[in-house]
């Protein structure tokens, strides 16, 4: 019996033993996100739009740009089964201009996003690594513009430009944007610096960039990628405010704020053309925001 048991619990002469998996904090996140409906509907939405605003042409073989595609004798005209959004008041389709006008918010939130991120990561991560006077000057600067209301300080600065589109709206938005990255990343990076594997990597004689990029980075980026998801639908209907006060996005461009500022006079004798794109604009926003928020649940592991 005893060498039975023996057997049974000794391993086999030349057998590897199977190596444990290790986890960590990302890992368990994406099993996380996999499980989470929150996610799968969000991010199911999020692709499907960035289609749309990638090849509008397989959405609608009109194009709002060619010639003849606005007629007057439709303008108001109701929904119908060939057209599925109805026609403003100049007479074009809203549901081609719908469509199209996904480009221009979606580039503004992922340009601004982008931006925002590369700048506020990187000036968050110099600041809270080396600290001293360099920390200083950078917080106090980053103060100036943390005072700075969004939506006011576009306001202001679009109008001064003149020059409206999505390129211009993004750097603007980028520009007030930053400062909320860099507090994240610079109490990220504090609250990382003086951990053990740092002291390890720092005896073992590892340098400054190898630690910061190699250790730092990526200990303290989770926190950092949590609010640019969510921050990305904010931008979009930050675009989308300023596009309806006329200095975000010009026409002849499309965008839904721009589509929606311009309904607003005949919402009660048309409320289509108005109801549609505000409906698109919100269900974007809520997916983008959807998804940051799975994001969230799934980094932050007091939420587990």
């Amino acid at each position: 019996m005893p060498d039975t048991i023996a057997k049974d619990t000794a391993a086999a002469p030349g057998a590897k033993e199977k190596p444990e998996r290790v986890r960590s904090l990302w890992s368990d996140a994406l099993a996380d996100l996999r499980r989470n409906p929150v996610f799968i509907i969000g991010a199911a939405l999020v692709v499907f739009l960035m289609i749309v605003a990638a090849v509008p042409q397989l959405f609608t073989d009109t194009n709002p740009n060619s010639a003849g595609f606005c007629q007057l004798s439709d303008s108001l005209k109701r929904p119908d089964g060939d057209h599925w959004f109805g026609f403003d008041v100049q007479g074009c389709d809203v549901y081609t201009r719908t469509v199209w006008g996904a480009r221009n918010s979606i580039i503004v939130g992922i340009l601004t996003t982008t931006l925002v991120t590369l700048v506020g990561s990187l000036l968050g991560l110099v600041a809270g690594w080396k600290g001293g006077i360099i920390d200083s000057i950078l917080s106090r600067f980053t103060e100036i513009f943390f005072s700075i209301p969004l939506l006011l300080g576009g306001m202001l600065i679009m109008s001064m430009l003149k020059v409206g589109n999505a390129w211009t709206v993004s750097a603007v938005m980028a520009v007030l944007g930053w400062p909320q990255i860099f507090r994240i990343m610079r109490a990220s990076v504090l609250a990382n610096k003086n951990n053990d594997y740092v002291m390890a990597a720092r005896a073992l004689g590892a340098g400054s960039g190898r630690i910061t990029f190699r250790h730092i980075l990526p200990n303290a980026i989770a926190p950092v990628i949590v609010v640019a998801a969510i921050s990305l639908g904010v931008y979009i209907g930050a675009e989308a405010a300023l596009s309806y006060l006329g200095i975000g996005v010009q026409s002849p461009e499309i965008s839904w704020g721009l589509m929606i500022s311009d309904a607003q006079p005949r919402f009660l004798n048309a409320p289509h053309v108005l109801l549609f794109p505000a409906a698109v604009l919100s269900v974007t926003v809520l997916a983008f925001i959807m998804l940051g928020d799975a994001v969230r649940d799934a980094l932050d592991p007091k939420l587990r």
